[in-house]
């Protein structure tokens, strides 16, 4: 778990800049945070190097792009066995479709958020990569009729 690193005014300003425009230029940041475009480029180093800042993504509208439909299908594994457990989860995240992969407490072991151009491809996934898997013991599905995400976690951090 990462340690918890001290955020000064400037370090919260910069993350609120950044999560509302992730392509902000140096100078652009550097004028709405109010401090000199090397600081920008020195907290930014910084921020990323302490983990905070982990990436800087670009956010595709799958629907747009002809993949429409999106789950969160439910695992629950046979065993708890750690060598099965870390196999699954090495494996999970870069099988096709799939946009985020939860670890759970709970009934179900983990939550795949996955994404499909058609129902057909969604079952074709889940029997392809999941019902056939020696770690699996249960799947869900539950489709996702709409997704907003959300930005409270700005209200934690700042």
């Amino acid at each position: 778990m990462a340690q918890k690193a001290e955020l000064d005014r400037v370090d919260r300003a910069l993350i609120a800049a950044l999560s509302s425009n992730a392509r902000a230029s140096g100078a652009a940041l550097a004028a709405e945070v109010g401090v000199a475009e090397s600081t920008v480029s020195l907290r930014l180093r910084r921020l990323q190097s302490l983990g905070i800042i982990r990436s800087f993504r670009v956010d595709v509208d799958l629907a747009a792009v002809g993949v429409s439909l999106q789950a969160l299908i439910a695992v629950r594994l046979v065993k708890h066995d750690r060598s099965e457990i870390d196999a699954f989860r090495q494996a999970v995240p870069h099988l096709p479709g799939v946009l985020a992969v939860f670890h759970m407490a709970g009934a179900e072991d983990y939550l795949l958020h996955v994404a499909a151009r058609d129902a057909e491809e969604l079952r074709e996934f889940v029997l392809a990569h999941l019902t056939g898997h020696p770690a699996v013991a249960h799947t869900e599905t539950n489709l996702i009729f709409e997704y907003a995400a959300g930005d409270g976690w700005q209200h934690l951090v700042g």
